[in-house]
Formats: structure tokens, C-alpha cells, sequence
């Protein structure tokens, strides 16, 4: 799976840009302030229908311009998908593959999986438990199906519950149907959280050693709720607490993956660049282990490659990516630390030098 095609017109300051990158390693250079992340923005916004640095959108059109648009057309078992994204500032954005509309931005997304290593996603272990949990569910949406249907339906009983909750006075049985719908989608979303939780620990050992070999460290995931006891026992007996707090305080969107050394939080005793090495890893065995269960290959977007990681560190990640096979497209300043590390990997490399916004292809 590769993206075979990018056209983007007025995504902050690229005007027009339409490029053929490489199925496999796509580097592209150039100063700060060039359009390097904005052109890796793009292909989010192709994937998702938004940013990775904000979900604003309005930000992200040239200021010249009334939309964005974003084209493209992805390689997949022989077949290319058409996908487009047209966000206007004023009125309906419009999602497109296969020249139909998507139903949904998941949808959408189904089409060109994504992975993401730039400075925001070296936060993964210090940020809130929310960024740990997109970074499972990632994993479970791409491999389970029935996942998304289950967390929409568990989000809307959980937003029905805690209005109930804050309007205070609660009628005999108001609350049964949402707590055994909420229970039941939960435990299924647990459940098929855990068994992807377990598998990516499999992949991911391999990769620790190599990364950063760091005596004691382990990871366990935190259903949101306390082990070996059924959900619908807990919001019978936590309701009291709901009831003054306002709002369901346990449950599937409080679970977290706890990431620990010798029992004490990771993030506390890893350094910064520590924290970086451990980030990769969780990163390539997401990429990895979505390969082993669907047959097919993440995009992985790598921000800034020279300023994130030493050359010894680079050139560990590249090896990674290589084995992957997978399509990377990767940033930097200067083009001899981007190239370098690939020079003996025996993939197709295209370079791209970005200035102005106009991004040229060097080959």
C-alpha cells in the first residue's frame, strides 16, 4: 500500500504541488518555513481530513484562498484508490474515494493508514492518558471492524449517562438502559482492545532491545476500570461518586497503557532521548503487527528526522523502516543526513527540495 499520487492546492503555502513519490522512500529537504511539514500535512489531511498538528482547519488554507484541496491516489495489490478532501473556510467540506463520497471521516481513513514520528508523537509517554489510548485504538480500528461501530455506540451512551448524572435528579430505572448498554459495548471494546494490546507486546519485545535495552520496563494496559471485576457491577457501585462528580468516572475512555520501570512511571526516569528510542518502537510495531493481521502496509510520515534523533539513532530507525518495506516519506533541513542512512538499503529513493512552497523532485 503506497501513495502513487499527491496533488495539493492552497494547504498553507503550497500553492500547487503534484508529485509522484516513490512506493518506498520519499526524503524531502529544505529550510524551515519552506512547506516540508506542510506537505506531510497533506497527506494527513488525505488520510483523515485534517491535521496532525490541529484539528482547526481554517489555519491550514492559504490566506489568499477560500479552500484546500487535497488528491490523491493510492497503490494497493495492483489497484489505485482515488481519494480527495476539499475543506473549505466557509460551508461543507467534502471526502471523496473512489469518486463517491465516504460515509464518515473513518472511513476514509480505512484507505491509507497512517503513522506519525515527529516531535508531537515523542509526547506519547508524558501526555495524558488520551494519547495512549488513540495510539491502541489506532491498531484496533485497522484490525477489528466491529471497533468503531462499538466505541461510537459506547460514546453515546456515555454522553446520554452523564447528563443524567448532572442533572441530579435521577427517576427509578432512568439509568438501566444506559448502563447495560454502555456495559456491553465496553466490555467488548475491552476485550478486543486487550487481545491487540497483547500481540503488539510480542512485536514490540524484539524491537526494545535493539531500541533501548532498559532493565525492568514493562507495559500493561489499564482498562479503565478495576481487573476482574465485571463493568456493570462497577457503575452500580461507583454511582454515588458519578452522581456528585457529574459525569461516569470509570469505564473504556479512562484506559490507559501504563508504562512503568521497575514499578515506576517511565516517563519519570527515561531521558528525553530515551523517551524518543521508546516512541519508535511503539510506532514500527504498530506498523508491523497491522502488516501481520491485514496483509497490509501503513504510510509512515517521519517530521524532522535529523533534528529528532542522533545519526547512530537515524540510521537504527531507518534499518526498521527498510525491513518494513513500507512507503516513508521523511523531512529535514539538509539533504546529505536524509540520504546517508539509506544509502545502503537497496530501496527507490526519490528526493524532493521544498523552497517557497514549489517542491521540485532532484532525480
Amino acid at each position: 500500500m503506497a501513495l502513487s499520487r499527491l496533488s495539493v492546492s492552497n494547504l498553507r503555502n503550497l500553492a500547487h504541488v503534484d508529485i509522484q513519490p516513490s512506493p518506498a522512500v520519499n526524503l524531502i529537504y529544505g529550510e524551515n518555513g519552506s512547506g516540508k511539514t506542510s506537505l506531510l500535512e497533506s497527506i494527513n489531511v488525505l488520510a483523515l481530513g485534517r491535521s496532525f498538528r490541529s484539528h482547526k482547519i481554517k489555519p491550514l488554507i492559504n490566506e489568499s484562498a477560500p479552500a484546500l484541496t487535497v488528491f490523491g491516489k493510492v497503490s494497493h495489490s495492483g489497484t489505485e484508490i482515488p481519494l480527495g478532501v476539499h475543506r473549505p473556510r466557509i460551508g461543507d467540506s467534502q471526502f471523496k474515494a473512489l469518486g463517491a463520497p465516504v460515509e464518515s471521516l473513518a472511513e476514509l481513513a480505512s484507505y491509507l493508514p497512517l503513522q506519525v514520528i515527529n516531535a508531537d508523537a515523542f509526547g506519547l509517554l508524558v501526555g495524558s492518558p488520551k494519547l495512549r489510548r488513540q495510539y491502541l485504538d489506532w491498531l484496533v480500528f485497522h484490525v477489528e471492524h466491529e471497533f468503531y461501530a462499538l466505541w461510537r455506540a459506547a460514546q453515546r451512551c456515555l454522553k446520554h449517562r452523564n447528563s443524567i448524572l448532572r442533572r441530579g435528579r435521577i427517576g427509578e430505572g432512568e439509568l438501566t438502559p444506559w448502563n447495560l448498554e454502555l456495559a456491553s459495548c465496553t466490555e467488548k471494546i475491552d476485550s478486543l482492545r486487550s487481545e491487540c494490546f497483547e500481540r503488539l507486546l510480542l512485536v514490540l519485545e524484539p524491537l526494545l532491545k535493539e531500541f533501548m535495552a532498559v532493565d525492568g520496563l514493562k507495559l500493561s494496559l489499564y482498562r479503565g476500570w478495576e481487573k476482574g471485576r465485571a463493568y456493570q457491577e462497577i457503575l452500580q457501585e461507583t454511582l454515588p461518586r458519578d452522581l456528585k462528580q457529574g459525569f461516569t468516572g470509570s469505564g473504556f475512555h479512562r484506559a490507559d497503557i501504563k508504562i512503568r520501570i521497575n514499578g515506576q512511571s517511565a516517563a519519570d526516569i527515561l531521558s528525553r532521548g530515551q523517551q524518543k528510542l521508546l516512541v519508535c518502537a511503539l510506532k514500527l510495531a504498530q506498523g508491523q503487527l497491522f502488516e501481520q493481521l491485514t496483509g497490509r502496509r501503513c504510510v509512515y510520515l517521519v517530521d524532522d528526522l535529523p533534528a529528532e534523533l542522533d545519526e547512530k539513532h537515524r540510521y537504527l530507525l531507518v534499518k526498521w523502516l527498510n525491513i518494513l518495506r513500507t512507503q516513508v516519506f521523511i523531512t529535514g533541513v539538509e539533504v546529505d543526513p536524509l540520504i546517508s542512512p539509506w544509502s545502503d538499503q537497496n530501496q527507490e529513493v526519490k528526493v524532493f527540495h521544498v523552497e517557497h512552497g514549489e517542491i521540485t523532485s532532484e532525480d
